[in-house]
Order: C-alpha cells, then structure tokens, then sequence
C-alpha cells in the first residue's frame, strides 16, 4: 500500500508539480505537435524502437529522473519538504497493477495524462468522459479495497 506522510503535506510541492506537467505538455504541444500522454510515447517507442523518436526516449528519461533531482537538489528548500513516501507492496504486485493499469490505458486509448491534462485543457469530451470514469473507478477501487475489504 502506498503511504504518503500527510503531516508534512503542502500544497506548493503539489501545485508546483501540477505546473510542471502543465509547463511540460505545452512545450510538447508547441514544439512537436504531440500530446503528452504518457502510455502513448511509452508504448510507441516499445512497439516500433527503430522508429520513435528521440523526443519520446528523452521525455521518459526525463520522467525516470525527476525524482532522483527533486530528492537532490531540492530537500534543502524550506517550502518543498521531500514527503516520506513509501510502498509496502512486493514487486510482483507492482508490475502487475502495472500492467493492469497499462492494458486499462491502451483500451481506453489514453491515460490520465494524455485525457485528463491534454485533453480536457482541449475541451475533449472524450477526455473528459474518460477522464470522470478513471477518478470513478478510483474512487470505488478505494472505498472496496479500504472499507468492504478491510485492505488499507
């Protein structure tokens, strides 16, 4: 189970993590033409490597090292306090909610980022359709896992 440390919680370590993806997906948009979702880059350079581009291995690497340079640079700064956040799952969990998460994307032809960030900021309503049943699915996934189940 993922625990987040709630206690040294702040707003402006969301907020400015919200800007970045923000900031990220327009100068995706602005410079290549591409919409920033995530399953998509990912599974387009996984099914034809000879053919993506480099944009696409540089924006995941870009996403694998975020928060090794948060965690480095960044402690020191009085208003972005480094969160204690742990998972108290096995691998094989991981990859397997990974999956399940993974083939939930491509059959909904996107993922948070690409609908709910790209795509309603567009006005989709198919993002946004798509992007009320994820947080719905969230939300009961949750409330059986914690409440019936007894899980959390």
């Amino acid at each position: 189970m993922l625990q987040i440390d709630w206690t040294h919680f702040t707003p402006v370590s969301a907020l400015i993590g919200g800007l970045c993806i923000g900031l990220a997906s327009i100068l995706l948009m602005a410079y290549l033409g591409r919409i920033a979702g995530i399953t998509g880059i990912i599974a387009e350079a996984c099914k034809a490597p000879y053919r993506a581009s480099t944009w696409r291995y540089a924006f995941m690497l870009g996403l694998a090292l975020a928060a090794p340079i948060y965690a480095w640079f960044l402690p020191a700064l009085p208003f972005l306090p480094l969160e204690n956040v742990s998972l108290d799952i096995s691998w094989t969990q991981c990859i397997i909610a990974g999956l399940i998460v993974g083939f939930g994307s491509r059959l909904g032809s996107g993922c948070t980022s690409g609908h709910g960030v790209c795509g309603i900021s567009r006005g989709s309503l198919r993002s946004i359709v798509a992007t009320v049943l994820f947080m719905t699915s969230a939300f009961i996934t949750v409330f059986v896992l914690r409440h019936l189940l007894h899980l959390s």
